[in-house]
């Protein structure tokens, strides 16, 4: 959840430290922080909010240190204050830490330390990991060993990256849980939570795994577990470039992630469609396409956007499939003691491939004896390691909190993997062909959905000030409602509610009136009519009603308000171009109340505490 930097070399630290983590804001912005090595001190400068706060601190403050870590938060425990914020330290600054994670057994461990006569200054349960390694440094331990074995004791998840006064030449970074890499550079080294801060700096990383502790100087990096076994380092290409990262003329990286979606489903399906054989190939699953074709129940696990992806994944595979699926919120999961088994297989969805909870399923399941596949963004991420088989996205970075072209790229993936098992099973040649060009022509259609853009301004003008929004629809379409009242809560702070279109019968009528505006996705396919009718019982009750309907219908605008066209596709892709509006909708109308778009309040990218 939280952002991590670290950097040793022969550069100046700081403004790397400080570009990292303005890569990272995305993970957190509740307060920052930065430790260098100055003068045979470690100093330490730390602000509330974001991080123009930490660099307006540091502005004029000429530090030559060439060791430093950094942290950018979102608060789990202890309020986003100044004494609360990373790094921390003992009152003397002779340890600095930054931490991403949750310590379980911290109040066991700060009393232990607090009779001692260690004095904690912070509410937070990261100050017990300064205050464990110094125990240990003050009885005879080096650097590392301290580090080391007091990670032996800790209960919970953790990213952490450590300095220490007496060794100055010295970092060192640990994982469980929360995700660490490091950038391998010509006479230095960086630490990251992501390879995002690496881009540009380091073209080669290792990936830390779970329990592992890496020692950095300079010239070289140690690994070894937390049980003292030395691992050797696996060196990989970042493969990412500085324009990936950046808003290239946008005004928020949200409106450009949303702009990039023909290009990024183009490359979620480059190379995967066989348009001769009106099927698919996906190389990370080939091995176990046999779990899936046998399976007597697919559980589909997720959080947030990716649950809705996770719905339509759900109705394509059950309708061309004929395989009963379920999704489960990877929250929940866990604690349900779900029914799985061997002949059961569980597909894992992530952006980041480090959710938290959608890790703890994927590992559950697994203790059950299922299959497990991931479908994630991010490559080397932890969930592309645990998994037995997966895809990844190739959608590119995506910096915007509120998820978009992960969503549209992950629905992408399910309707390939849906296109390539139909046609192993029952699906036919004619049909398969009819996806696969209709799959081709995707980016196209999408195209033509964002030249929309100019009139959703106008509508967003128009219905900025309401105070709730109702969304609704009805098959592939539903799962698409939900996920259009999510864009529009999580950046413009509007209620909004999504629901089948004729469960409105079934109580959310009550509140419908001429100041809530309730958005139908209507397209033109087998349920039109049903979807028609539940518009009538809207504006029966003086609701104001804007429609996503499919080019050429003219019989919509005789029962919207407001109608936005889409380009005709075939029914299984509909959701793909009917959200294009709902996310241009809830961009347009958090930029018109002033709300801070790519990082709203509260929330952060990549959820990896519980």
């Amino acid at each position: 959840m939280c952002g991590i930097v670290g950097y040793i070399g022969q550069q100046k630290a700081v403004p790397i430290l400080l570009n990292g983590l303005k890569r990272l804001e995305y993970r957190g912005y509740d307060s920052s922080g930065i430790a260098v090595r100055v003068n045979g001190d470690i100093v330490i400068e730390k602000t509330v909010g974001k991080i123009v706060n930490l660099e307006n601190a540091l502005d004029g403050k000429e530090y030559d240190a060439t060791v430093g870590i950094a942290h950018t938060r979102w608060a789990t425990h202890g309020e986003p204050t100044q004494v609360n914020a990373h790094p921390h330290s003992d009152s003397a600054n002779r340890l600095a830490l930054v931490h991403n994670g949750i310590i379980e057994n911290y109040a066991q461990l700060r009393n232990e330390l607090t009779a001692k006569g260690h004095i904690f200054r912070s509410d937070t349960y990261t100050e017990t990991l300064v205050h464990l390694f110094l125990d240990l440094l003050d009885n005879g331990c080096d650097f590392f060993e301290a580090v080391r074995q007091g990670l032996t004791r800790v209960q919970g998840a953790y990213g952490i990256a450590v300095m220490y006064r007496d060794e100055p030449d010295k970092l060192i970074a640990a994982r469980k849980g929360s995700p660490l890499v490091v950038g391998h550079g010509d006479g230095e080294f960086f630490i990251a939570s992501d390879a995002a801060p690496l881009v540009g700096y380091a073209s080669d990383v290792t990936y830390l795994q779970d329990g592992e502790v890496a020692l950095l100087n300079r010239n070289s990096v140690d690994i070894k577990t937390i049980d003292n076994e030395p691992v050797s380092a696996h060196v990989e290409s970042i493969g990412s470039d500085i324009a990936a990262i950046e808003k290239g003329g946008y005004p928020h990286f949200m409106l450009k992630e949303i702009m990039m979606q023909p290009q990024t489903m183009a490359d979620t399906m480059r190379g995967r469609l066989l348009p001769d054989e009106g099927t698919a190939k996906l190389g990370g699953i080939q091995y176990e396409l046999q779990s899936l074709l046998n399976a007597n129940r697919v559980v589909i696990t997720a959080c947030g956007t990716s649950w809705h992806a996770a719905l339509i994944g759900e109705y394509m595979l059950e309708e061309y499939l004929g395989i009963p699926v379920e999704v489960e919120y990877a929250s929940e999961f866990r604690y349900r003691d779900p029914i799985l088994g061997p002949d059961s297989v569980v597909i894992a969805i992530s952006q980041s491939g480090e959710t938290a909870d959608t890790l703890a399923a994927i590992r559950e399941a697994k203790r059950k004896g299922s299959k497990v596949f991931g479908i994630c963004n991010v490559v080397g991420s932890t969930i592309a390691r645990e998994t037995d088989a997966g895809v990844y996205l190739h959608a590119g970075p995506e910096i915007g909190v509120a998820s978009t072209k992960a969503f549209t790229s992950q629905v992408v993936v399910l309707t390939l993997m849906t296109l390539l098992l139909g046609r192993m099973r029952s699906l036919s040649h004619p049909r398969g062909k009819e996806i696969t060009q209709a799959l081709a022509d995707l980016p196209n259609k999408v195209e033509q959905a964002l030249q929309a853009n100019e009139q959703i301004k106008t509508i967003a003008e128009e219905f900025q000030s309401a105070k709730n929004f109702l969304y609704l629809g009805r098959g592939y379409n539903f799962p698409v409602a939900l996920e259009g009242a999510l864009k529009l809560k999580e950046i413009s702070y509007i209620h909004a509610e999504g629901y089948p279109a004729a469960e409105m019968k079934h109580g959310p009528i009550a509140l419908i009136d001429r100041d809530m505006p309730v958005v139908f996705i209507a397209t033109k396919d087998s349920i039109y009519d049903k979807v028609l009718s539940n518009i009538e019982e809207v504006r029966a009750r003086n609701g104001r009603v804007i429609a996503i309907a499919t080019e050429g219908d003219d019989v919509i605008k005789n029962h919207a308000d407001r109608v936005i066209y889409v380009p005709q596709t075939i029914e299984l892709l509909n959701p793909l171009v009917t959200i294009i509006p709902l996310q241009l909708l809830a961009y347009h109308i958090a930029v018109l109340r002033g709300c801070d778009v790519d990082q709203p309040r509260n929330l952060a990218k990549s959820v990896t505490v519980e």
